[in-house]
């Protein structure tokens, strides 16, 4: 009977309404600033109530975010207690805060972030000469940094730091930083010692002749190389925060006495009034900068060379480098020196004359051939020689698509062969080289997908396009390309004629810096001898004009002396040794 109930009562809560049950589900709530402040001071992750900080730390942290020049409050407490607040400790694991006693009985403690010092400069020539050294100091003496400056600190950099935020981001750079009891400053010691990349190969801009270093990702490596260079007393760094939250250290480098100063105010002023939380390299920081942020072509130099950098800060003209970023930017720049590379000027002019040729051919070859061969076939067949225009025909006459369609395909397939040989590991790149230039193309003619005629166009134009010496003009040049294929498609000629036009009206409105992007072209200033035809670096004697350096002249008429003087006696002619 009671199994009679069970089964009974099995099925009738089978077919009975049951309420469904609600998953449990997690959701971000949104919450205003003003809530999480509040919710901050109630309580804390555990559910406890937090305890009320000390009124000199509360003052201190207060009088922080409205100013940050605020002077460090002279009580080890309130000093403790604001960097713990800042830095989340300890519930950040990365900050290591130490108390001790030094110079007999006076309370200080040490702070640093664990992974970006060397611990053996910290142990060898702080801690050990501070913990060790056991005088006290004079009387009359308001406070011991000077002391301890002077007669215990062994680093090879040490240095006050009078304001709350210097010593937040003294810390954050690396650097130890050490407070004494009674004191209103800080002592920040250079202890940094992260893991660092070495000096490579260029990888973007690779040379036959010429030098063979890179940037790398750190900066103090970065401006070595440069001054390695350059070795001038007037060459002057000066470095600048960008990036509310990431704080990053950038370096503008120039020579003093050179640069046009309304230039050097110009750049800084721009760098100085970003207002972003993150900025990751050159690439964020010349959008922010540059004028014409929505243009296809770049209006700023990036380049991974110091030996191309250092040659453009000798001209006049500012370089940029952000911390984490092997690449330096060089402003300002024109088109003709987008398409110069480092090895024009290692090689003999004429050599350097002809490179430049091909080059121009090159972006000739990258930015119009598609669409000419589109406009020609479509609308223009009597331009083409009986002959070659049967052999296009006969080459057609199977495939299915228009012209149009067949170009698309082919442009798109060798962007997604671009793409994959980047991205895949190094090993693999020419697997897939292979893969699509040889098994695919073959593939699509054997299918009458493709006429070979036009995968020779397809491969002649990456060929150029590959022969630009800054990718991110060959960027714009890709995407300059696709809407010439466009108005080739549309109106033939005209098309092109016209796209042409905006382009190069486009172009005579873009200034870099103050600079006109076609400079030396339109307008034209004074003559160059780097232009196109590249003359002997002796018969460089001028600056380029557009940057109105304070020095215009590189060397004098004659550079060569031994040109005008006479060989010693010893070496004439006819003359002997006896």
């Amino acid at each position: 009977m009671k199994n009679k109930k069970s089964k009974f009562w099995a099925a009738l809560h089978k077919i009975t309404y049951k309420k469904p049950e609600t998953p449990w589900e997690f959701y971000i709530p949104e919450i205003t600033p003003e809530n999480d402040i509040q919710s901050g001071k109630e309580q804390d992750t555990n559910g406890q109530k937090n305890a009320t900080p000390q009124n000199a730390a509360e003052e201190s942290q207060n009088s922080c975010q409205t100013n940050g020049a605020t002077a460090i409050p002279n009580n080890i407490d309130a000093n403790l207690e604001y960097m713990k607040k800042s830095f989340n400790h300890p519930l950040n694991k990365d900050i290591k805060i130490r108390e001790f006693r030094i110079l007999g009985n006076v309370r200080a403690f040490i702070i640093y972030i664990d992974g970006m010092v060397d611990r053996n400069i910290v142990n060898r020539d702080i801690l050990r000469p501070l913990l060790k050294h056991k005088e006290s100091v004079a009387e009359g003496t308001q406070c011991a940094v000077e002391y301890i400056l002077d007669n215990v600190i062994e680093t090879n950099e040490a240095e006050k730091v009078s304001t709350l935020d210097g010593a937040l981001f003294g810390v954050l750079m690396g650097d130890t930083g050490i407070y004494i009891d009674g004191c209103n400053y800080y002592i920040f010691c250079e202890t940094k010692g992260y893991e660092k990349r070495a000096v490579d190969k260029p990888q973007v801009e690779a040379v036959i002749s010429g030098s063979q270093e890179a940037f790398n990702e750190n900066l103090r490596t970065n401006t070595v190389l440069i001054r390695r260079i350059i070795k001038n007393n007037n060459l002057t760094t000066e470095y600048l925060r960008v990036g509310e939250r990431s704080n990053k250290l950038c370096a503008i480098m120039y020579i003093n006495g050179l640069v046009n100063p309304a230039l050097l105010n110009e750049v800084k002023r721009r760098i100085n009034s970003i207002r972003t939380d993150f900025i990751s390299g050159d690439g964020m920081l010349a959008q922010f900068i540059e004028l014409e942020a929505n243009s296809l072509l770049p209006t700023t130099l990036s380049t991974e060379r110091p030996d191309r950098t250092a040659a453009n800060i000798v001209e006049g003209k500012i370089a940029i480098l952000v911390d984490g970023e092997p690449f330096a930017l060089v402003v300002p720049v024109t088109i003709t020196e987008l398409l110069h590379s480092p090895e024009d000027i290692a090689v003999r002019p004429a050599y350097g004359m002809l490179l430049r040729i091909i080059r121009l051919f090159a972006l000739f070859v990258a930015t119009f051939l598609p669409g000419l061969y589109i406009a020609i076939t479509n609308f223009h067949q009597e331009m083409i020689p009986t002959e070659l225009l049967i052999a296009i025909g006969s080459a057609r006459e199977t495939v299915p698509f228009p012209t149009i369609v067949e170009v698309l395909l082919m442009e798109t397939s060798f962007e997604l062969i671009r793409e994959a040989g980047v991205r895949v590991p190094g090993t693999l790149g020419t697997t897939i080289g292979i893969i699509g230039a040889l098994i695919l193309g073959q593939a699509a003619v054997q299918a009458s997908l493709i006429s070979p005629i036009l995968i020779i166009i397809v491969a002649i134009t990456g060929l150029g396009n590959f022969a630009i010496p800054n990718i991110t003009f060959a960027f714009g040049i890709r995407i300059m390309r696709m809407l010439f294929i466009a108005a080739g498609a549309t109106l033939g000629f005209y098309g092109i004629s016209l796209l042409i036009v905006v382009f190069t009206i486009l172009m005579v409105d873009m200034n870099s810096f103050g600079v006109p992007f076609l400079t030396l072209i339109a307008p034209k200033a004074r003559k160059s001898h780097d232009l196109l035809m590249r003359k002997p670096v002796w018969q460089q004697e001028f600056r380029p004009d557009y940057l109105n350096a304070l020095d215009v002249r590189r060397q004098p008429d004659v550079s060569g002396q031994w040109t005008t003087q006479k060989p010693e006696p010893s070496h004439e002619k006819g003359d002997s040794n006896e």
